[in-house]
């Protein structure tokens, strides 16, 4: 569930090993356990809103909870600090200190993006949220990244983009009318040459009225040679969510 994942050492101890059957049957009674966000379904608004447009200033502040245990695992802020062409957003955590910029260009395509680990900065950029705000919408997206620091290699990404509903939710920094969607990245490429497969997925709970979504809860899976899909290692699962806004 969406988030979005931080690039540091805060978050590094969280990275799970391989699971046995056994352990796996354990973990899922363990996730099925944990609070998934319920809102209030509702119809498709007409009009159909209109994205806040970025300015110098705008702010979000997000808790992040590790999903298994219900940790927090950090507070992390995110700061629009350039407006043009591209819009830069800076972001700082309490525990984590400064972490990977994310830009967009233009606004509501990801250009530079630090939701995984480690950040990818996109040779296309794609769609951050749906470029329709509507009931329907499914799209898949195909590009490739690079991984910040290592310019002389691509690898593939391809996410499909579907929304789901939309929903009345209500999280600490208020309540607030969202555009529920879910991101699936199936059998991307990882830098990491010993990963052999790659799946990710994400639910996102998206706010035109601010500009950037209230809730995103997301994970991933991978395997190496010689490991089965039923013991695959798992990345951070994490939910991240809105705890003020300006």
């Amino acid at each position: 569930m969406l988030t979005y994942f931080i690039q540091t050492k805060v978050l590094r101890r969280f990275l799970f090993p391989a699971f046995t059957l056994t352990a796996i049957a354990l973990l899922s009674a363990c996730i099925s356990s944990q609070p998934y966000p319920l809102g209030t379904v509702t119809a498709q608004p007409i009009p159909t809103p209109v994205v806040r447009l970025p300015k110098l200033g705008q702010e979000w502040v997000y808790n992040v909870r590790n999903v298994f245990s219900q940790e927090l695992v950090d507070t992390v802020t995110e700061r629009v600090v350039s407006v043009g062409e591209q819009v830069r957003i800076q972001r700082s955590g309490v525990k984590a200190g400064p972490l990977p910029d994310e830009i967009q260009s233009p606004w509501g395509y990801i250009l530079q993006d630090a939701r995984w680990s480690p950040p990818q900065k996109f040779v296309n950029p794609i769609s951050l949220w749906p470029e329709q705000l509507t009931l329907g919408f499914n799209q898949f997206y195909k590009t490739r990244y690079q991984v910040l620091g290592y310019p002389d290699s691509t690898y593939y990404w391809g996410m499909s983009m579907k929304v789901t509903q939309w929903e009345l939710i209500k999280v600490p920094a208020g309540q607030f009318l969202t555009l529920k969607y879910r991101d699936e990245m199936p059998y991307f490429e990882s830098n990491d040459v010993f990963r052999v497969g790659n799946i990710r997925e994400e639910d996102v709970w998206f706010s035109p009225e601010i500009g950037r979504w209230v809730i995103r809860r997301g994970t991933g899976r991978y395997i190496t040679n010689g490991v089965a899909w039923s013991n695959a290692y798992w990345e951070d699962y994490l939910q991240w969510e809105l705890v003020s806004w300006r």
